[in-house]
């Protein structure tokens, strides 16, 4: 994401999740002095907050950092944070002497003190956004992320994300409940809570039901119209959790849990602490849940993966009817207990990723088939990337950023305002697009 107030400018770059978007919003605020450009030939400070996670995210953030390199201004200043300069950052300091400034995941609060002395620092904490983080939020004026913990205590075979982000580490209640009052006085009201466990939320803190408390706390909060939580994990997901969610009035019947794969064999050799079994019950709970929505992710190629195996992810994925599915190549990672296995042939991931991405493509379609005459709520969020008169509306269950969106070509001549909620219908499916006409607003 490229974003776009002093006669210095700043052009900041964010890369991968959600979560490294919430600590780049922390650096904007810090840096308001900055006016904010979306040209980094002109800028005088430039920063990518990097991704570190698989191969193709790593070669993302390299390239990005050598192609601003390349056409920034003389004097100008390349600064690069996050996980890819965390992880590797004894080898990229030896091997990026282009960057003038390098900083991981500790030092988001204080990267103007980093700027104005040109010191490169990396922290032995991992850094967790709090309510008195002034975060610039970027990209809508009514929806937030909200990061509830840092770090994670799982053990997955194929992630290297707990050997540079550490343990879990939980924000309070009372830490969440501020920010997200702060935030609904500027006028936000839809916000999702984000972290790399999210289910194994305040189990460092001995809350024994923390996303269920978490919701009662939210729910309480005047101003909250919409929530919802993304990246549960099967194994601290319980019935109760996905019971409260339903419940919610707030909360979306939204469920987001990677299950990387269904073989009971391969799920052992990824450590991911639930077999087929166990993951499935909950995701026929979860199913079972009036207009749920669940989305999921799978990895093709781990090693060990036997083509008994990933028939068995295919012949599953095309029977549950997930809403969205992400499928991911498998990337051998050092230092995750993968690494050193027999790897599967390139080829044959490649292959078995396109089985998986074209099952994940008709699993969708039939999602949003299912939305053909059916009226509901939007959020009306700007002009379409078709054409200027038709517009960009999402759902509000869908989330922000991950699932699409809704074309409206038909306004029914209603006072057209971005950023509010409206109720529609919808009137076709083209292709991978719905089509709605509006109604009237919410």
């Amino acid at each position: 994401m490229e974003l776009f107030l002093s006669t210095k400018k700043l052009h900041l770059v964010s890369l991968g999740c959600t979560k490294n978007l919430v600590d780049s919003e922390v650096m904007l605020g810090r840096l308001k002095a900055y006016q904010l450009s979306d040209d980094a030939t002109d800028a005088d400070v430039i920063i990518v907050n990097t991704c570190g996670f698989i191969d193709a995210a790593k070669q993302e953030s390299i390239n990005t950092i050598l192609n601003l390199h390349d056409e920034r201004k003389e004097g100008s200043i390349l600064v690069m944070s996050g996980c890819l300069s965390e992880r590797y950052k004894e080898e990229l300091q030896a091997e990026l002497p282009e960057i003038d400034i390098f900083t991981g995941v500790g030092d988001y609060e204080q990267i103007d003190r980093l700027i104005a002395e040109k010191k490169s620092t990396f922290s032995p904490e991992v850094y967790l956004a709090n309510e008195n983080a002034e975060r610039v939020i970027t990209g809508s004026n009514s929806h937030a992320y909200i990061k509830i913990a840092e770090g994670c205590n799982q053990n997955c075979s194929f992630c290297a994300i707990p050997s540079f982000k550490g343990k879990l580490h939980s924000r309070t209640l009372v830490s969440i409940e501020k920010e997200v009052k702060a935030l609904v006085a500027k006028g936000f009201y839809e916000f999702s809570f984000i972290s790399q466990d999210s289910s194994s939320y305040g189990r460092d803190i001995e809350m024994k039901d923390g996303l269920i408390d978490l919701i009662d706390t939210v729910e309480a909060i005047e101003g909250v119209q919409i929530a919802r939580i993304l990246y549960l994990y099967p194994s601290t997901t319980s019935f109760d959790l996905i019971d409260r969610i339903a419940n919610s009035q707030i909360f979306q019947t939204y469920y987001d849990m990677p299950i990387q794969h269904i073989d009971d064999g391969m799920l052992k050799l990824m450590r991911r602490g639930f077999g087929e079994a166990k993951t499935i019950e909950l995701l026929e709970r979860m199913k079972s849940k009036k207009n749920a929505f669940i989305r999921t992710s799978i990895i093709a190629g781990h090693p060990g993966e036997s083509n008994e195996a990933f028939e068995r992810v295919c012949d599953f994925m095309e029977a549950f009817g997930f809403d969205r599915f992400n499928v991911f190549a498998y990337s051998n990672e050092e230092t995750t207990p993968a690494f050193t296995m027999k790897p599967v042939e390139e080829e044959v991931i490649e292959a078995r990723v396109n089985r998986l991405e074209a099952i994940s493509q008709q699993s969708m379609i039939n999602s949003l088939n299912k939305l053909v005459g059916q009226t509901i709520e939007v959020i009306l969020e700007g002009e379409s990337d078709e054409h200027e008169l038709i517009l960009s509306a999402r759902p509000i269950q869908w989330a922000k950023d991950i699932d699409g969106d809704i074309l409206i070509n038909d306004t029914a001549d209603l006072p057209i305002e971005f950023g509010k909620v409206y109720e529609a219908k919808v009137t076709e499916l083209v292709g991978d697009r719905l089509l709605a006409t509006l109604k009237h607003t919410v």
